[in-house]
């Protein structure tokens, strides 16, 4: 396997970084957090996807990209004669062959299975062959003897012998529950023997007693075919018989029902003749009834009328009074322009004279404050003066005559006398003035007369003002009324017209008597008027009962003939009560026996069926017995094989670990002796799996610092020498993460001069390191480095060796750079 480019964008800490790799030694050298191993990491992502990864998919998205910023890991590497390339994000996939423009992948799954096809190897066993890590050049020697033994066999792919052998043992485990099972399930063959007999002799003699069941129902039906005949005669005889006698029952009594139809006809035609004669006499009485219900609908208009005429009458009072009580009111109310104009001249002289006496006010109060802050200014300088003059009077005499002039600081000698009187002086004056000063405070602490007169005037002008004021307001709501009270006055008098005028059109002539008197007369008469309506409706249905008078007498007619024909076929039927009563009970009793012949039959029927079915049931037992038998040999044979699986997985297992050792330690001789120039001819690995260097086939009991890193350097060759030949691959590619960690630098560029003797084997090597000091031996650099203003790191490339200034800046990573790459 060869790798040609990487390109990722947006993956962990890479913004958009692109890598070209060559054939060669190449160096990825960066301090540590810079994202050296995030360059592993996305080489793994792109061939194995999510499970290479660290953490959840989302954290994969480069920090500072946009939530809907796409990730892409592209990747461009030979295998055998095949290029690939392959371009995977976080939620796609594809693979490309050769160059080509259409992918022979493309989604996750289908990318991810076809790479471990194509490199023939897992990812663990892909990591274990191209990757090595400081940790894993030593780990073999901080184990126990069994510890390494378990650790080559996982390497080298040997526990999926283990894994298949669990299977085949946890199979075997199945089998033999199976075949317990089936064995506690299997009847007893002589019981079932015994089933088989009994079954056999109970069919027979239940098919006896089936035989002589049959028998008696033969002779049975043979007597009931005898009497069968006479039996259905008679009843057919008896059915006649009752029929006749219920068709006379229904004649006889349709007949009755016709003689009560004429009844009552005839009664409700007398009533018709009564009720012709009573309307005759009411028709004479309700004669008035419509005269009187026009006259009524006219009065009951006309006292409608007459409440409308009291209604309008009542509203003509009112609005009367309303209007008597707004002329009143605007009597009160014109006087009001008149004195509104006087107030507000009033009150704009009252106004005047408030702000003159405010103004005065403001004035005396200003002159007032003035004194009084002035006094205050003028005795706290007097204090300080004084104060001032007494202390100097005190340095002064504390001085005496050989002190310094507390002012000029001269010698005072002679003038001391002058100038402790010319203190004294000063201070004297100072006090005078003082209480002067104080007094005057006192006496404008309270308020100046002048003060108080000027603020008693205004506070009554203010009160004079006010009261103006409201006394305004009263009269312009006044104003604003009497228009009010004219409009409402002009509303009223027009309402008054109107309804005047409707009482003018109010028909007269209403009289309350006649009123009362027709709505008695009308509650009279109307009782009659229904009974009239209810006397013609009887006699409007004469001509009905006169048709069904005629048809009743005609129904009447035909029944009394029907009557005579039934009453004569009676007569000519010979039906005989006591010989139908002989003949069914000698039917019942050849029934009965028929019967018990038919059940007693069936009995026996259903005893043949139950011994065919016991019959069956062992003859299927013992059917069920044999089959079972043969799948338990079956199982027994596979259990067998399984168990020679098993010795034969042990055995395999035993042969590999015998070859184990001898093999590694062939592979790791080969590349000792090209890393040494055969100086040292052999290494192998003793029962303990410890390293031993042979020098002309003798064991070296102690070797050097570079001799151990050869030493394990090769070892961990040669495992990934042999994983790749089970996958089929050839090792070209060898990456090597940090493992000059625990190196001197006389051991670190032996380790770089080791890789570059492999150059023939390893067409292609990568360092990743954060050691600057192995840059001179590499053939070219990708150096990394971390810009933590943006969040990204800077990658660049050179050849090895080569100054800053020649590197090019090609990519953007960021974030977090742990990975693990075994």
């Amino acid at each position: 396997m060869r790798l040609n480019s990487l390109h990722l964008v947006n993956f962990r800490q890479h913004a958009d970084t692109k890598i070209e790799f060559d054939l060669g030694l190449t160096g990825i050298i960066g301090p540590n957090g810079s994202g050296k191993s995030t360059i592993l990491e996305g080489i793994a992502w792109a061939l194995y996807g999510q499970a290479a990864a660290r953490g959840t998919r989302e954290s994969i998205r480069f920090a500072r990209a946009g939530a809907r910023a796409q990730v892409r890991v592209e990747l461009d590497f030979e295998l055998g004669p095949h290029r690939y390339r392959v371009v995977r994000g976080l939620t796609s996939a594809e693979l490309y062959l050769d160059g080509a423009d259409t992918p022979i992948a493309n989604s996750l799954t289908g990318v991810t299975d076809l790479l471990c096809k194509r490199l023939g190897m897992s990812q663990r066993e892909f990591f274990n062959t191209y990757f090595t890590g400081q940790k894993e050049l030593s780990v073999m020697a901080a184990m126990q003897p069994a510890e390494r033994a378990k650790f080559l066999s996982q390497v080298l792919g040997y526990e999926k012998l283990k894994q298949a052998q669990d299977l085949v043992r946890e199979r075997r485990s199945q089998i033999v529950a199976e075949a317990n099972g089936l064995r506690a399930g299997m009847p007893d063959a002589a019981t079932l023997a015994r089933m088989i007999a009994d079954s056999t002799a109970r069919l027979a003699a239940s098919r006896q007693q089936l035989a002589a069941a049959e028998r008696r129902v033969a002779l049975a039906e043979s007597r009931f075919a005898d009497v069968g005949p006479r039996w259905e005669r008679a009843q057919e005889e008896r059915e006649q018989a009752q029929r006749v006698r219920e068709d006379l029952r229904v004649a006889e009594f349709e007949e009755a029902n016709t003689a009560r139809d004429l009844e009552r006809i005839g009664r409700e035609r007398a009533e018709i003749e009564s009720a012709r004669a009573e309307l005759a006499k009411v028709q004479k009485e309700v004669a008035p009834l419509g005269d009187v219900h026009v006259e009524l609908q006219r009065q009951e208009a006309l006292a409608r009328e007459e409440g409308r005429r009291i209604a309008l009458q009542d509203a003509v009072r009112g609005l009367e009074e309303e209007l008597a009580r707004l002329r009143e009111r605007r009597s009160r109310l014109e006087a009001a322009p008149g004195l509104e104009e006087e107030i507000t001249l009033e009150l704009e002289k009252k106004r005047r004279e408030l702000e003159d006496a405010l103004g005065r006010l403001e004035a005396v109060r200003t002159e007032w404050v003035r004194d009084r802050q002035e006094a205050e200014t003028k005795l706290q300088a007097l204090r300080a003066q004084f104060s001032d003059a007494r202390d100097q009077r005190e340095r002064l005499v504390k001085a005496g005559e050989e002190g310094t002039c507390p002012t000029c600081a001269r010698p005072l000698g002679g003038q001391y006398r002058q100038v402790l009187e010319l203190l004294d002086e000063q201070i004297e004056t100072l006090r005078v003035d003082g209480n002067y000063y104080k007094n005057r405070i006192e006496q404008l602490g309270e308020m100046p007369e002048s003060v108080k007169v000027e603020d008693e005037r205004r506070r009554q002008l203010t009160a004079d003002v006010s009261t103006l004021e409201r006394r305004l307001a009263k009269c312009q709501l006044g104003v604003q009324e009497l228009s009010t009270v004219t409009r409402e006055m002009g509303a009223k008098e027009q309402r008054i017209a109107g309804v005047q005028r409707d009482l003018q059109l109010i028909p007269a002539g209403y009289d309350q008597n006649r009123h009362i008197f027709l709505k008695a007369e009308l509650d009279r008469l109307a009782p009659l008027d229904a009974k009239a309506a209810r006397l013609d409706a009887q006699i409007a249905r004469e001509p009905q009962l006169r048709r069904e008078f005629d048809a009743i007498t005609q129904r009447r007619n035909a029944v009394t003939t029907a009557l005579a024909t039934l009453r004569a076929r009676a007569a000519t039927l010979g039906f005989s009560q006591p010989s139908f009563e002989s003949l069914r009970a000698e039917a019942d009793e050849t029934m009965s026996e028929l019967r018990a012949a038919e059940l007693a039959a069936m009995a026996a029927q259903g005893d043949v069926q139950a011994a065919e079915a016991t019959h069956r049931m062992a003859s299927h037992a013992d059917a069920e017995l044999r089959r079972t038998r043969e799948k338990l040999d079956q199982i027994l044979r596979s259990k067998r094989l399984h168990d020679e699986l098993d010795r034969a997985y042990s055995d395999i297992r035993t042969d590999l670990n015998l070859q184990l050792r001898p093999e590694i330690s062939e592979l790791a001789s080969s590349f000792l002796v090209e890393l040494t120039d055969a100086r040292y001819s052999e290494l192998e690995l003793d029962d303990q799996y410890r390293l031993t260097v042979l020098e002309e086939g003798v064991p070296k009991p102690v070797i050097s610092g570079g001799e151990e890193d050869r030493a394990n350097l090769v070892f961990r060759l040669a495992i990934s020498q042999m994983i790749a030949e089970r996958a089929g691959q050839e090792l070209s590619l060898l990456i090597l993460d940090e493992v000059f960690g625990s190196l001197d630098e006389s051991r670190r560029q032996n380790v770089i001069e080791l890789l570059r003797r492999l150059g023939d084997r390893f067409e292609q090597v990568i360092v990743i390191t954060h050691i600057e000091s192995v840059r001179e031996g590499l053939d070219r650099v990708v150096e990394v480095s971390y810009d933590e203003s943006t969040g990204a790191s800077h990658v660049t490339q050179t050849d090895g060796g080569a100054s800053g200034d020649d590197r090019a800046v090609i990519g953007r990573i960021g974030a977090s750079d742990l990975v693990t790459t075994s």
